[in-house]
């Protein structure tokens, strides 16, 4: 299924069940929102979406602990989590989606290689984080647009 179509189905289970969602992105740019958005009824379910590069960003606008970032950096699992729940906050959504890795071509190293993404799903009761190894993809829009694919799969799985 392309990511077309599991956007459209995501917002459709979504619509059904009203719930909100909101996300921040930083080595997808923005891809998820723009899928989101791209059928009709949106606006239904979609609260916001915030692209955050920067650590500074992600430390000011979503709350994520200089700690974190220090201690974990800003590609890790715990850091995806603390934007994930600081995006739900920060829109009162009730699910809440932070993405963060490394796209490529360059910015990898041996211990964070390009093709390293950290996703985390905050929601009421819970937020979980999942880590993706996409090192055989090559070029960045691969990276990114597999990332969008695995965040769909997961948020319709968690929903059905």
């Amino acid at each position: 299924m392309t990511n077309q179509e599991l956007s459209g189905r995501l917002l459709a289970v979504m619509q059904e069940k009203n719930l909100e969602i909101a996300q921040a992105e930083s080595c997808t740019g923005g891809l998820l929102s723009k899928y989101l958005t791209d059928h009709p009824g949106a606006s239904r379910v979609f609260q916001c979406g915030v692209v955050s590069y920067s650590g500074e960003i992600k430390a000011r606008l979503l709350g994520v602990s200089e700690q974190t970032l220090r201690q974990y950096g800003e590609v890790s699992a715990e850091t995806a989590r603390e934007m994930a729940d600081g995006i739900r906050r920060l829109a009162g959504s009730d699910i809440g989606v932070g993405i963060t890795g490394i796209a490529g071509p360059g910015g990898g190293t041996p211990q964070k290689p390009v093709g390293l993404v950290y996703f985390a799903v905050s929601c009421a009761d819970r937020c979980e984080a999942v880590r993706l190894e996409l090192f055989h993809l090559k070029e960045r829009s691969s990276v990114r647009e597999e990332t969008v694919h695995a965040v769909l799969k997961y948020l319709l799985e968690m929903l059905q």
